[in-house]
């Protein structure tokens, strides 16, 4: 029988996901899984734990949390995983934020459960970040400016909120506006210097929870689906900002929208990125995505 190691974030959901771990991890055991349950104790933990299970030999993982959980997990199997095709990862939503699940379908555990009894898989692409320091991995979205800066107020203050957490800190980063310029190349194409309220970088459609950023977006692709929202005035930024979360944003005369296989950026400095649920301080060099990378239970 094939073991699954599963990675649970006690902490995930402000707690809520050491509750809903154990009934999920003894329903999978009746279904007739062979899963084997470790805890993390912090930051980075479940990247650690990954890493050290897939040298070890395992090729199934279950994440237990939400998308900054599943974050760490993938950052722990990548790059080792981009060498195999036989890594299989299911996902359980029991943090705050669920954005990448969603565009699977699945919305609470109970249907995460029944994914992974089914045994079926979907092929999801996966994007490789090179900045400064190194090299990271997502399967959501990245975006900057600021999406990035609601992101980190969300994250210092709002976070046991879930997506009403969020709702408050993008009220208060509306003060903070600013359009800056993130000079990149798409494809290779011309250099873009333009000002705006901010860039996402989209993988999959959803984002803070509920929020549809990208709605023609498709994990197996190939390709991100670039949001770029040009300047806005702080008036027109919180009228039109609740659009995002019905995905009707793509109407609005600041918007734009384009896909691409790579990203390259020509920063001058290191920024704040939001990236699958986390926000970083990161120089960014390169995104690219690496299609069909992984295989997901759903």
């Amino acid at each position: 029988m094939e073991r699954w190691i599963a990675i649970v974030n006690p902490n995930a959901g402000g707690g809520r996901c050491s509750r809903e771990a154990r009934s999920a991890l003894y329903e999978l055991r009746e279904r007739g899984l062979a899963v084997a349950a470790i805890e993390t104790r912090g930051p980075r933990d479940a990247s650690r734990i990954a890493r050290e299970a897939f040298a070890e030999g395992h090729r199934n993982f279950l994440s237990l949390g939400g998308d900054g959980t599943h974050f760490e997990v993938v950052n722990g199997l990548f790059p080792a995983a981009s060498d195999v095709n036989n890594v299989k990862l299911g996902l359980l939503p029991c943090g705050t934020g669920n954005s990448y699940l969603r565009d699977f379908g699945i919305l609470s555990v109970d249907e995460g459960i029944s994914a992974v009894s089914r045994g079926a898989l979907t092929p999801s692409d996966v994007v490789r970040v090179t900045h400064r320091e190194g090299v990271m991995y997502f399967v959501n979205l990245l975006s900057i400016g600021f999406t990035a800066t609601a992101g980190a107020l969300t994250n210092e203050r709002f976070k046991p909120f879930g997506a009403a957490g969020y709702v408050a800190a993008v009220l208060m980063s509306i003060a903070r506006l600013n359009h800056p310029v993130f000079p990149h190349r798409v494809d290779g194409a011309k250099r873009d210097e333009r000002p705006c309220t901010f860039i996402a970088f989209s993988n999959s459609r959803y984002t803070g929870g509920s929020m549809m950023m990208a709605p023609a977006a498709d994990v197996t692709d190939g390709a991100l689906d670039i949001v770029r929202l040009g300047p806005l005035s702080r008036f027109e930024l919180f009228r039109d900002f609740p659009k995002i979360f019905r995905g009707t944003h793509t109407t609005m005369k600041a918007f734009e929208h384009r896909t691409a296989a790579c990203v390259e950026l020509e920063l001058d400095g290191p920024v704040d990125v939001m990236v699958d649920g986390e926000v970083l301080k990161l120089w960014l060099e390169r995104l690219e995505v690496m299609p069909h990378a992984l295989q997901v239970a759903a």
